[in-house]
């Protein structure tokens, strides 16, 4: 499977699309998944041009070269040397009209390819085009220092104790008040537990803080042994166990209540329990909030009425939606609620002193930077522990999920901060910067997927206008707005390789409108809709409804069929658990004049994410779906049985590379190939008909490959 040649990569040009690729007759499964596993534990540091921002369900790089290697080869072991090989895909063009984080333009421009790039969402455009911007380090370095020297001094003076050592972290936690008690009774604080803060590995490193829910004193505890701390300041001992179990909290009274029943229509209020400081000697210390910090925190409060007019800050309420629905149960209704007074008041400084930086590439980056720091500042983020990163952002469950303890962070940083403006600028902007000047890929070496550089050219494409990319002035073209209608010529475009959203997973917008709410402030480049109070559209393809989903994607298969050079090929990567999912797909296609010529399993997104270990049978696997325009000579007509066979083929090589294959997989490929013959001119087998033989052919190809359903 694996074996590129030990005396280094070879050039390899390719400038026209086969008559049959191995996309279509043979896809390197095993290699390019098993590459795409191991990328899929880092994949900011393998691709992190890329991941300069939030996007979700961002798909792995390697995947994608896997896809454009094999869709210029002509059988699996040429797709297998374009692949690991120094590959020119001179002259061609690719679309991707649901172009996200960017993952298909990067791939294509380091094969020297001219892309085009569409999403309906602004906050995935302004990621798209960090991928592929020219970045002047100079100048991005100069950038970053004005607007260190306006806002630094300021930030780090409302984040120190009274000492004026640097204050890390402040530790919050909600209060609800009891409606059963008396107004005048204290609230009540929503610790599920006392133990505020404790290793990623308690067992090997047990020595743990608790606060005194009496005195809010810091409390060392044993997580391994203790059931109790004892308070030496107030000298009460107490369990561990806090007043929250669940949704339902119990106060001092002994009053049961549901916590959002309690809140009435109000958000929660605050307080402030205990912060981390950086002591002289580099030492974490955790201590409890005393009157110094009370009163800088009011200090933030005064300043951030004061200045409010000179300020970015956030605009804009929250519309209901799947993934909005929780925040707006707690009574979180504007965007401005998600943070606290003094994260406003720094995070407001930081984004006037971009906003007002000279109009270019290097203000657009740092633009896109301040919108990645929300993510992990703001009342919705908590301590993950020691040992690890500190700060658990806000999407790490991919909901609005409302926080009762939050973290508030330091958000210019310190060297030992997490998530903060200054570390996240060498994190992500300067490795995508080095990045992008050599970038590396995961290809075959011997027995395992290796780091390699001098494959691909750098990331030097200058982006324009449509009409810049039609006369030759610019090799990429990357433009917000619905990809049901391009302003391209009809058979522009050699390939067009994407990864559309699946019918009812994340709704993006509903979480990017986060982002927008700041950024329609700054206006971080032309054209950015600053006068849009929502990113949400309603050409968007994503609906838990199938017959509405249908109709949102079957019109961009309709405009990419009007792209397509009669020889081009369409290819995207497709998961879906419902196999209403993938009826209304292939009819989708089949509208568009669209045939299915294969379906093809590769790795998909990382193996440890939170969606995926919740669920019964979590998917690991993605399909490669591969269309041609009706016109073209298409394969002879398959049968279920052949189409099974071939799909149990495909998804063993994937388990002989190492890749996991669980039975929502097998599900998902299976159903997918059964019901592309739908599409095959000449079919007579309804769409009915090709369900019920799927089901049977998933049965058979489980049992087959060893794979059982976790389902009840």
């Amino acid at each position: 499977m694996f074996g590129a040649a030990d005396d280094g990569p070879t050039s390899i040009i390719r400038s026209v699309v086969p008559a049959a690729t191995a996309l279509e007759t043979g896809f390197p499964a095993g290699a390019v998944s098993a590459a795409a596993e191991r990328e899929s534990w880092r994949k900011e540091v393998h691709r992190p041009a890329t991941h300069t921002h939030k996007w979700w369900a961002q798909r792995l790089g390697s995947v994608f070269r896997g896809i454009l290697a094999a869709a210029v080869a002509e059988d699996e072991q040429d797709a297998i040397e374009c692949y690991s090989n120094a590959l020119r895909l001179d002259g061609l063009v690719v679309c991707d009209p649901f172009a996200g984080s960017g993952t298909t333009l990067a791939e294509a421009a380091k094969l020297g390819a001219k892309v085009v790039g569409r999403d309906i969402n602004p906050v995935a455009t302004l990621v798209q085009r960090q991928a592929l911007a020219q970045w002047d380090r100079a100048r991005l370095d100069q950038a970053f220092k004005q607007v260190e020297s306006q806002v630094r001094h300021e930030i780090d003076r409302l984040h120190r104790d009274k000492h004026g050592r640097p204050v890390l972290y402040y530790f919050w936690v909600a209060l609800v008040p009891c409606p059963q008690c008396p107004s005048d009774e204290p609230p009540v604080e929503l610790f599920s537990r006392y133990v505020f803060a404790q290793h990623a590995y308690p067992k090997k490193y047990p020595t743990s803080r608790a606060t005194c829910p009496h005195c809010h004193a810091v409390v060392i505890v044993n997580v391994v042994k203790d059931d109790q701390l004892a308070c030496d300041s107030c000298g009460r001992t107490s369990g561990l166990t806090g007043p929250v179990n669940r949704a339902n909290m119990t106060c001092p009274q002994g009053h049961r209540t549901k916590v959002l029943d309690a809140l009435g229509d109000q958000p929660p209020q605050f307080r402030m329990y205990a912060k981390q400081v950086l002591g002289a000697d580099g030492a974490r210390l955790y201590e409890p909030i005393d009157d110094f910090d009370r009163a800088l925190y009011a200090e933030a409060e005064k300043l951030l009425d004061e200045r409010r007019s000179e300020l970015v800050l956030p605009v804009g309420t929250l519309d209901d939606g799947h993934n909005t629905r929780q925040a707006i149960r707690w009574n979180y209704r504007e965007w401005r609620q998600f943070f606290n007074a003094r994260q406003l008041y720094s995070l407001g400084l930081l984004g006037s002193a971009i906003r007002d930086l000279i109009p270019n590439s290097e203000r657009e980056a740092l633009a896109a930077l301040f919108s990645g720091v929300l993510e992990f500042n703001n009342l919705f983020c908590s301590f993950k522990g020691e040992g690890t990163g500190a700060v658990r952002h806000m999407f790490s469950n991919h909901v609005l999920k409302p926080e009762r303890t939050p973290l508030e962070a330091h958000p210019w940083g310190t060297p030992a901060s997490s998530g903060a403006f200054s570390t996240l600028y060498q994190s992500r902007i300067i490795r995508a910067w080095e990045y992008k000047r050599q970038p590396h890929d995961l290809v075959p070496v011997g027995n395992s997927p290796e780091r390699v550089f001098g494959l691909s050219q750098p990331l030097s494409l200058k982006m324009g206008d449509v009409e810049d990319f039609e006369y030759g002035r610019a090799g990429a073209y990357v433009h917000c707005g619905s990809s049901a209608s391009f302003d391209l010529p009809d058979a522009s475009v050699d390939l067009v390789i994407t990864d559309p959203p699946f019918m009812d997973n994340v709704h993006y917008s509903e979480l990017a409108d986060f982002f927008h709410a700041w950024l329609r402030r700054i206006h971080p480049f032309d054209n950015y809709p600053v006068q849009s109070a929502t990113t949400r559209h309603p050409d968007e393809v994503q609906s838990a409804d199938p017959a509405e989903f249908g109709r949102a994607i079957a019109a961009v298969w309709k405009e990419c069929s009007r792209l397509l050079k009669p020889n081009g090929i369409l290819a995207f990567t497709f998961h879906q658990a419902r196999i209403a999912g993938w009826v209304e797909l292939v009819k989708a296609l089949e509208a568009a004049g669209l045939v299915i010529t294969a379906i093809q399993p590769v790795k998909a997104e990382m193996s440890t994410s939170t969606v995926k270990s919740s669920a019964a049978d979590p998917s690991n696997l993605d399909s490669i779906v591969v269309c041609r325009p009706a016109g073209h000579t298409i394969p002879e007509m398959a049968t279920v049985e052949a189409v099974r066979e071939r799909s149990t083929t495909a998804l063993r090589e994937c388990q002989e590379a190492g890749v996991k294959v669980g039975y929502a997989d097998v599900e998902s490929v299976v159903r997918g190939s059964v019901l592309a013959l739908h599409t095959l001119p000449g079919n007579s087998l309804t769409v009915e008909s090709l369900t019920a033989a799927a089901g049977e052919a998933v049965t058979e190809a489980a049992a087959v490959l060893g794979v059982r359903s976790n389902r009840g």
